[in-house]
């Protein structure tokens, strides 16, 4: 054996200053580079260093010894590749490359210390640290480190802040995108392109020539991506045009940016970057953004917020319409609308810098266009009742859908008219075959999606012909913010641009806030009338067709409450009534089990009806329950909602998902719907979480007092946490009663 000569023996760098909680690409990446130049810095490989300037490979481990105790906190000596293949094969008994407490391996796995340069070992134990383990080891490998130095603080770190620090240090950045060059051949690129020739395509508006020649330029110098570079013609929402843009579809161009080249000096285009829903997604999408930027104002990352409002007002400006998300088949297509809060949330936070009243000036101006052009219009505008609908445009069968999505629906009418599926699918999009009934199906089908709520029985079928709770309540928003904006920081007399008018408005026309002020009490009053029942306590959807109120029992029924359209009485009402029916162990449920009715093999489950809950009506419901007073039902729901990712997160390896079955305690991840649920498959460690739930975490987070966030981490439900905390109160009391 070596001895331990000055000249001969091994040494490890020290951890310096190194925050053991730091990001990834810190812990695994950067400090590795860094180790190279500044020797009291931790490195991340398996390379040592001897006394007399040669690097040779650490050596190889001897006997064992367990090393339990220790004052110190530990840092683990660790071989990536061995390790991690050791740790899969011990716990993961079924194979799915995740450590959950479904896995049935020993729950304990021995690591050694770097203390002891990997001798002494110390026992790994339980679902939590096991699968934090594995995640460590799947960045390490990540960054290419085949030996690493792990502080334990990593592994046994407080669920509540582990997970927040994800969201923002990894989840936030591996879910922003932009349209550029330098990626427009992975972007480009559609996995619902069912043509025989997919291919990057980019569909460019004619008020934006810059971005076709940039575009153009891109196309030339890298013709190997064969990208396809289009003007969209006008007007670019045409049903039949829509239509004939499936057989070429690409994606629509968004807001860019100019940048100077800081090595040559020369301009170019840069795409403004936003924030995706899930990790498989590469466009922007309408209320998934709204919902996720209240979770980036939390980590103040205002910047992305920012230009995701801008991307918008661009999609007004040159598409008419905040899209369902920017892809050509959606040009039809539009979603919830949240334009103005989102806008005004990023003013407060930039009103101080310059241009930040030209900020809001053009969201004011973009989202006045979008509420006359779209909502306020045919066909989603009712004249009868004065309220709106989604009643999107469209011909034929939706093209995003996967193939074989409608085949139970259409065969049936392809036999009827003795063709093949395809050929009447084909005969059927170019109108040589007409059938209503199928014609009436579609409406309703894309109504469904624009909506939101894809899919829900409570929409089913009839989805064009409501005007529902949730979108009136927005538009009341809409109103009562673009009248403050325009008193407030207009002198209440703002001008409209010709790019900027909806059709039946003049160029240069003053918007005054007295006409938004009418329009907020009008379309209360409509919404009392049409949508209110006071024998149930509840707002109900309102069929525009039928001219009656629908029944179904929706968690929307607290959106008036979110944007100030319910009165105090009503909001009582709806607290004290309406909220125990839809209150459940994770939360607020989407629906009632009454109004979804029985489900089974011809009946399957939807997946905004119940038992799901999703993260935007939590939200909205905590924060109509704030504007009203009602704080501890605030905090009460937000605590139910934090509770059940938390304890998925510790269960099962991380795990972060579109939405939760909300009355499960165990695994609520596990939902058994269409379209199955995003976020859950991932291999050793999750990457991004989901857009709106990561946001909801760490909005809900701010809805909790101290003691209700230490609880969380410590996975303790909200009824043993509610009782405990009234069991102190009491006492509190006996004690000052006592001394009195």
């Amino acid at each position: 054996m070596t001895s331990p000569s000055a000249s001969t023996r091994l040494r490890t760098e020290s951890a310096g200053d190194l925050d053991p909680l730091s990001a990834a690409d810190i812990y695994y990446g950067k400090s590795h580079s860094l180790a190279r130049k500044k020797e009291r810095v931790r490195t991340y490989s398996g390379i040592v260093h001897t006394g007399d300037g040669r690097t040779i490979a650490r050596a190889a481990m001897r006997r064992r010894s367990h090393d339990e105790q220790s004052m110190r906190p530990r840092r683990f000596l660790i071989r990536v590749e061995d390790t991690l293949k050791n740790l899969l094969s011990e716990e993961d008994t079924d194979n799915n490359m995740q450590i959950t407490i479904e896995d049935e391996g020993p729950k304990t796995f021995s690591v050694g210390t770097e203390s002891s340069n990997g001798f002494n070992r110390f026992d790994v134990r339980g679902t939590y640290m096991l699968s934090n383990l594995l995640q460590e080891l799947t960045l390490a490998q990540d960054y290419g480190r085949k030996t690493i130095v792990l502080d334990e603080a990593r592994l046994n770190e407080n669920p509540v802040n582990r997970l927040t620090r994800l969201i923002r240090e990894s989840f936030w950045n591996n879910l922003t995108r932009r349209i550029d060059g330098s990626n427009i051949a992975q972007v480009g690129r559609d996995p619902k392109d069912w043509t025989s020739d997919p291919r990057p395509r980019i569909y460019v508006p004619r008020g934006a020539p810059e971005q076709y020649e940039y575009y153009t330029r891109i196309a030339k110098e890298q013709p190997e991506v064969r990208l396809d570079v289009c003007w969209l013609k006008e007007p670019c929402d045409d049903p039949a045009y829509v239509r004939d843009l499936n057989e070429a579809p690409g994606m629509l161009a968004l807001e860019m940016g100019e940048v100077t080249d800081p090595e040559t000096g020369e301009k170019d285009l840069r795409g403004l970057p936003f924030v995706v829903p899930g990790g498989r997604f590469n466009e922007l999408y309408g209320w998934d953004s709204y919902m996720e930027s209240l979770g980036l104002l939390v980590h103040d990352r205002v910047d992305l917020v920012k230009s995701m409002v801008l991307n918008f007002c661009f999609c007004i400006r040159h598409y008419g319409k905040i899209l369902n998300a920017n892809r050509s088949y959606y040009l039809c297509r539009s979603q919830p609308p949240f334009l103005t809060d989102m806008a005004i949330r990023v003013y407060d936070r930039i009103k101080h810098e310059p241009g930040a009243l030209d900020f809001l000036r053009t969201a004011t101006l973009a989202a006045i266009k979008e509420y006359r052009h779209v909502w306020m219009s045919a066909p989603r505008y009712d004249p009868e009742t004065g309220l709106s609908r989604y009643r999107p445009g469209g011909l034929g069968v939706p093209p995003e859908t996967e193939a074989s999505h409608f085949t139970h629906l259409l065969e049936p009418y392809a036999a009827k008219n003795n063709l093949s599926f395809s050929g009447f699918v084909q005969a059927y999009n170019a109108g040589t075959i007409k059938e209503p009934d199928l014609d009436e199906y579609f409406l309703h089908d894309r109504a469904v999606r624009e909506s939101g709520h894809d899919t829900s029985y409570r929409l089913e079928r009839v989805a064009a012909n409501l005007a529902t709770v949730d979108l009136n309540s927005l538009l009341y928003k809409y109103e009562a913010d673009i009248s403050r904006v325009i008193r407030t920081y207009f002198g209440d007399a703002l001008s409209v641009p010709a790019e900027w008018c909806a059709p039946g408005m003049k160029p240069g026309q003053i918007e005054r806030s007295a006409t938004w002020d009418r329009a907020t009490r009008l379309r209360r009053t409509r919404m009392d009338k049409y949508m209110w029942n006071r024998a149930k306590g509840m707002y109900f959807d309102y069929d525009t067709v039928r001219r009656v109120q629908r029944s179904y029992e929706s968690a929307t029924t607290f959106w008036p409450m979110w944007s100030g359209a319910a009165s105090p009485e009503r909001a009582a009402i709806l607290v004290s009534r309406t909220l125990p029916r839809f209150e459940v162990f994770g939360g607020l449920v989407s629906g009632t089990e009454e109004s979804r009715g029985a489900v089974g093999l011809d009946r399957p489950n939807r997946q905004w009806d119940y038992p799901f809950g999703w993260a935007p009506q939590q939200m909205l419901a905590w924060v109509g329950l704030q504007r009203y007073g009602y704080e501890a039902d605030a905090e009460r729901l937000a605590y139910k909602w934090l509770y059940m990712i938390t304890k998925a997160f510790v269960d099962f390896n991380g795990v972060v998902v579109e939405k939760y079955d909300v009355t499960r305690p165990i695994d609520p991840h596990r939902v058994e719907a269409e379209y199955g649920n995003q976020g859950s498959d991932f291999k050793g460690v999750p990457r991004e979480g989901f857009g709106w739930v990561n946001a909801s975490y760490v909005y809900g987070l701010q809805l909790l007092r101290a003691h209700a966030r230490r609880a969380l981490g410590t996975c303790t439900t909200w009824d043993v946490f509610s009782k405990a905390t009234e069991e102190d109160v009491f006492e509190g009391e006996d004690e000052i009663d006592s001394d009195q």
